[in-house]
């Protein structure tokens, strides 16, 4: 099992920028992978980034350029940067860890952007 924390949500305007961390705990030498979700209100639940363990990341078509993940492997925390927030952005961000055993996820965070 894996247990994952996140942190760093919160209101900010339309063009601002927050911070979304997550640290994980527990069987950490099973994650072959970390990555950030998102689900707003209405809708399911979406990728927003993911890096695999060799360090390649992947992010979606709405996010990019705007966002950058990234992965402190001797603290075992992944970071969502997240820069030239929209209203669109608006939703509950997990964390997620996959293993070969399954999915790991977060408790989530929201984070809500004024227009």
């Amino acid at each position: 099992q894996v247990q994952l924390v996140e942190s760093g949500g919160g209101l900010v305007q339309a063009g601002g920028s927050l911070r979304l961390s997550c640290a994980a705990s527990g069987s950490i030498f099973s994650i072959n992978h970390m990555g950030w979700y998102r689900q707003a209100p209405g809708k399911q639940r979406e990728l927003v980034a993911i890096l695999a363990n060799g360090g390649s990341a992947n992010y979606a078509d709405s996010v990019k350029g705007r966002f950058t993940i990234s992965r402190d492997n001797t603290k075992m925390t992944v970071t969502l940067q997240m820069n030239s927030l929209k209203p669109e952005d608006t939703a509950v961000y997990y964390c997620h860890a996959g293993t070969s055993r399954g999915s790991n996820w977060g408790q989530g965070t929201q984070v809500t952007v004024s227009s």
